[in-house]
Formats: structure tokens, C-alpha cells, sequence
């Protein structure tokens, strides 16, 4: 079994700060925020003082809704901004913005994926087909494109996707082919067609909605979604990558899921997504499998 941590380490345009309290301190190129993370369940390392004065802007949680809230900003805080990502060939530019869920418009530590797809659609070579469910702002969507692929990019959420395709002009690229729709629903569609990719990445929430107001909830959803993607891959020439945030799933289970209903492949690599922050306190943020063939 190739279990593996990962750490990325080439980003200059993000830094983990400090961690604790359920809560994180990152630098976003410029700029410092400060958010809630529930996995840091240690104390912080730097003072609350310290904090607030490093921070631009700080991340204040709604006390009826959990999951929303409001950034208290510093006067010189820009509510959009961007950052910059480079991987050999692959120059990456995208916007970020702070929403009302706390998140910025990236996973940082997605950027692990981000190369191993850029590698694997360089090895497979001119005409790749990439397909990537879940989209959200298109960092896997851009690394493939960065690489050569023809990519379909899905998600059910229209202002997310016009993001993800200002961030493709954003780096110089362009062609790639946008679906607002339910990912369940559209490869059902894609298997009726008879359809065939290179490449799969899955980047599913714990639960959501589609564009019509479908649900999805991860545990009830995944064999089914999983099984049509394997009906999707190529047997020859081909990759998969699968992301699961939510917390108490783990790496294995991941495995055990893509590999009964994906079948064989030639290698494979799962494991933890962490960031490490200044005071060397490991922050994992998500579980990854992958498989190539």
C-alpha cells in the first residue's frame, strides 16, 4: 500500500501561519485572514493579540448559522484579490474573494493534486480528455488544461463556475468546456453517450445541492457516482483522483470504494493533505486517493 502525506511545497503565494482553538491564520499572497478550521484542536502558538494584529481580516461566525458569517476587514483589505501558483510549466492566476462561507475561492493544499494531474495528462500526451466533477473555481480544471487536456468542467453552482472561468483568463488559457449541472446527473448522461475520459478528478462535498436543487449527500451518493465513473475512465491511459473533506472518512475507505468499483490499475496513492504551520503543528485537511493506468 503507497500510503502518503503531502505537504505542498511550491506555493510562495500561501503560508500556514499559525493554527489552535479551532481556528487557522494563513497568508494569501499580500494578505493575512484569519478563519475558523475545525480540525486545529490545539492551542495557538502566537497570542490572540498577535493575531488580530497580523490579520487583515478575521472571519466572525453567524451565532444562528454555523456555516456562515461575516469578515471584519482592516481598512486596506480588497474584498477580491489574486495569487499566483507555478509548477514547471504550469503558471497558475486566480482570484480569490471572501464569501460568507468562509472560504476564499482555493484549497491550497489541493496544489499536490494540482501537479500530479499536470503530470499525468503530460505522460498520457496530446488529446487527453479530462473530466472534473465538483468543480468548484477550477484549480484541477486549469492544471489539466496547463497540460494539454481537452477538460469538462462541472459544477452546480453558476457564479462559482463563471470564477472558475475568470481564473482561466486569468492564466492565459482558454477552451475549457463549462457544465452547470448536477455532477450525478450529467455522468449518467455522459454514460448513456458512451463517452470516454483520460481523467477523472472528484472533489464532492459531504452534502449539497445541484443546479435544480438536487441533494447530494456523500455516504448515499458515492457508489453510485463512483461506478459511473468507472464506466467513464479508459482502461489504458488514464487517472483518477479522489478528494473526501469530510472529517471522520478516511484514506483507506477511499481506496477500498475506487478500487471495487474503478477495478485494477497499474499504481495507486492515498493518504492525508496537510499543511505544516510556523510552529511545525501539522494541519490535515482532507484525504486523497489516486489511481493511473
Amino acid at each position: 500500500m503507497n500510503i502518503k502525506l503531502l505537504n505542498p511545497s511550491h506555493w510562495t503565494d500561501y503560508e500556514l501561519i499559525d493554527s489552535g482553538a479551532f481556528e487557522k491564520l494563513e497568508r494569501f499572497g499580500r494578505y493575512v485572514i484569519a478563519r475558523p478550521e475545525p480540525q486545529a484542536i490545539w492551542n495557538k502558538s502566537l497570542s490572540d493579540e498577535e493575531w488580530h494584529q497580523r490579520a487583515d481580516a478575521y472571519f466572525k461566525k453567524d451565532k444562528k448559522n454555523e456555516d456562515r458569517g461575516e469578515w471584519v476587514c482592516k481598512p486596506k483589505m480588497l474584498q477580491q484579490w489574486f495569487v499566483n501558483y507555478r509548477y514547471g510549466d504550469m503558471a497558475l492566476r486566480m482570484r480569490l474573494g471572501l464569501t460568507s462561507f468562509k472560504h476564499v475561492g482555493i484549497f491550497p493544499e489541493q496544489a499536490e493534486n494540482w501537479d500530479f494531474i499536470f503530470e499525468q495528462v503530460k505522460r498520457i500526451g496530446t488529446g487527453a480528455k479530462v473530466l472534473n466533477l465538483f468543480a468548484y473555481t477550477g484549480g484541477a480544471t486549469l492544471a489539466a488544461k496547463s497540460a494539454g487536456a481537452d477538460v469538462t468542467h462541472v459544477d452546480s453552482v453558476k457564479p462559482v463556475v463563471s470564477w472558475a472561468r475568470e481564473n482561466m483568463e486569468a492564466s492565459g488559457l482558454d477552451g475549457v468546456r463549462w457544465i452547470v449541472e448536477d455532477a450525478l446527473k450529467f455522468v449518467h448522461r455522459e454514460v448513456r453517450r458512451g463517452k470516454k475520459y483520460n481523467g477523472i478528478i472528484l472533489d464532492p462535498p459531504a452534502y449539497g445541492r445541484g443546479a435544480n436543487g438536487e441533494k447530494w449527500v456523500l455516504e448515499e451518493n458515492i457508489n453510485e457516482l463512483i461506478t459511473l465513473c468507472g464506466q467513464l475512465l479508459e482502461p489504458t491511459n488514464s487517472f483518477l483522483v479522489l478528494n473526501l473533506y469530510s472529517m471522520g472518512l478516511s484514506a483507506l475507505l477511499a481506496r477500498s470504494v475506487v478500487r471495487q468499483l474503478v477495478g485494477e490499475c497499474r499504481g495507486e496513492q492515498f493518504g492525508e493533505l496537510y499543511f505544516t504551520d510556523s510552529f511545525e503543528k501539522a494541519l490535515p485537511l482532507g484525504v486523497y486517493y489516486r489511481l493511473w493506468r
